[in-house]
């Protein structure tokens, strides 16, 4: 009989318990998880240039710096647990820890040869009081995700819980990601992402309060060992920050055979 990594009871218990907060992560998802006894350090630095002004007890966003580590551990090939520590750099250049959130994921295993990639993820914790209006939120993402010759697709169709904050009774988000770029050479894959927050899924938000937007970004394969991403975010509704300058550095450490999140490329470490 298979054991299963002791991780995922301790994640699954916590998250049941407690949606990536808006804008200190900007990224749709791949379906590879980080592979085997690999460990994925990441540092995502997001730069809000037009933000919106403090209301309802929530700080002002505007030329708010988000910094959040992301550390990404793969227990086997189908399963991973990733950890959040969320910080910003807001006015007068103060520096504050903001929140953290746990993420177990299992993808479906190429052994099963399905036409696309699929994983599913499940992210829950909170943010501190006065930084976003959900304090305690689960999100769970499914992934699916197809590399056609240069083009590469990812759909995320998120659904995000609130269980404190103004969300709470609302039943579940829905927040659809999705991502296109282009393979050119083998170095750079320049392409569009988008990020949406329509309400419940029993009655959608009028347009002014949803959340969209839109990215111009390139994804940078310089060696298997790193990540790169970086691209400037349109906001296109009053609901979220209207421009933004985001960054993502990753470096994996240990294992032997990885799956590249953006190509679906396996390389060896």
């Amino acid at each position: 009989m298979k054991r299963i990594p002791f991780g995922l009871f301790i994640c699954f218990g916590f998250i049941l318990s407690s949606s990536a907060q808006d804008n200190y992560e900007i990224q749709v998802y791949a379906s590879p998880t980080v592979g085997k006894d690999t460990t994925m350090v990441e540092l995502h630095s997001n730069y809000s240039f037009i933000g919106n002004t403090a209301s309802q007890g929530v700080v002002s966003t505007n030329h708010m710096d988000r910094e959040t580590i992301e550390i990404t551990h793969g227990w086997n090939s189908w399963f991973e647990t990733g950890f959040y520590i969320f910080n910003d750099i807001a006015d007068m250049g103060r520096t504050n820890y903001v929140g953290s959130h746990i993420r177990p994921r299992v993808m479906a295993p190429t052994s099963w040869n399905w036409p696309v990639g699929v994983s599913i993820s499940f992210e829950g914790g909170f943010v501190k009081d006065g930084y976003d209006p959900d304090i305690w939120t689960l999100e769970i993402r499914p992934i699916i995700d197809k590399q056609l010759g240069p083009v590469y697709l990812a759909l995320n169709p998120v659904l995000d819980r609130t269980f404190k904050g103004a969300d709470d009774g609302r039943g579940f988000i829905f927040a659809p990601d999705f991502k296109f770029s282009y393979q050119i050479g083998k170095v750079w894959a320049p392409g569009i992402e988008y990020y949406g927050s329509l309400g419940p899924i029993t009655h959608f938000d009028p347009i002014s309060v949803q959340q969209h937007q839109l990215a111009i970004c390139v994804d940078a394969d310089f060696d298997p060992r790193w990540e790169f991403n970086a691209g400037y975010v349109f906001g296109l509704t009053p609901a979220i920050d209207r421009s933004i300058f985001k960054v993502i550095l990753g470096r994996r450490f240990g294992g032997g055979k990885h799956q590249h999140h953006a190509l679906g490329n396996v390389v060896r470490l």
